[in-house]
């Protein structure tokens, strides 16, 4: 990651956010998740850089972004996406999210529209995560519910704790295969841990109760849905989204395949290849 060029931009209310910027041509802009930072698509930036302007910003807070002690909210951090834009001056980017990154572009396209935005690619993040008493397992299925508001609760409360370094290390074990060999495993906690304990946990705990499924179905622009089998976001929530949007692709990546939550880490040339055909197809139905 050294080779490509460090950058940094002050936001509206003054917080120093660092990107990375590589290659030339139409830009992407890549949006990682919860605590964690750029750095988590060194696999995708050299490759996409070969035919397109790569950003790849850490968000407020995450990597090497300033650790101000404000603004740990979607709707501040997909403003912060739109400022780099608009600074940028960077013509309908394509925008690729992961995780809590699809949540901010979702929170960007409700803000701000889709308009100014090309193509889209989300992956794996549940359009609510925090399941509600009445549901039945079909619509927390379909939601990507996989806790309970008392669960997230103990998870937020422990980030702040002194087991802080333990309880990061379990949240990630189910995230990834068993075949994720543990250097690099070790490699992503280290990454996490760069996002300080208590601003993980308030992050944690915005983007737990949001509910975007209303801001999905308005979603016309193309998209691509990446999920992983093996994850711990349930596969048919990305079915959801897919049927949600029309027109959308949804590539699910088997256990064998790297298909956990860190798909584009375990299997980076499948996920590469099916992201870069998504962009360079031409798409033939009306949006």
């Amino acid at each position: 990651m050294d080779k490509f060029q460090r950058k940094t931009f002050k936001t509206s209310d003054g917080a120093d956010l660092s990107y990375i910027s590589a290659g030339r041509g139409k830009s992407i802009v890549l949006i990682h998740g919860w605590s964690q930072s750029a750095e988590q698509f060194k696999y995708q930036i050299p490759v996409f850089a070969e035919r397109y302007h790569v950003i790849a910003v850490d968000l407020r807070g995450h990597g090497e972004s300033e650790k101000v002690t404000y603004g740990y909210r979607l709707s501040r951090l997909s403003k912060d996406i739109q400022e780099l834009i608009s600074v940028l001056q960077l013509e309908k980017p394509h925008l690729l999210g992961h995780s809590m990154g699809c949540a901010v572009i979702w929170s960007y396209l409700d803000l701000f529209g889709q308009d100014e935005i090309d193509r889209l690619v989300f992956v794996d993040q549940s359009p609510l995560y925090t399941s509600r008493p009445h549901w039945d397992s079909q619509e927390m299925e379909e939601a990507g519910a996989i806790v309970t508001s008392e669960q997230l609760n103990e998870v937020v409360y422990a980030l702040e704790s002194s087991e802080a370094e333990e309880v990061t290390r379990n949240t990630l074990a189910p995230m990834v295969t068993n075949a994720m060999p543990k250097e690099q495993f070790e490699w992503m906690v280290q990454c996490n841990l760069r996002c300080p304990r208590a601003i993980a946990a308030t992050l944690l705990y915005n983007q737990f109760h949001m509910d975007w499924r209303d801001q999905i179905v308005k979603i016309r622009k193309p998209t691509l849905i990446v999920a992983g089998r093996k994850s711990i976001i349930p596969w048919k929530s990305q079915v959801w989204i897919n049927k949600s949007i029309p027109h959308s692709e949804l590539e699910i990546f088997e256990e064998v395949e790297g298909g956990g939550h860190f798909m584009f880490i375990e299997n980076p040339e499948k996920f590469n290849r099916r992201v870069l055909q998504f962009l360079e197809c031409s798409i033939t139905h009306a949006l």
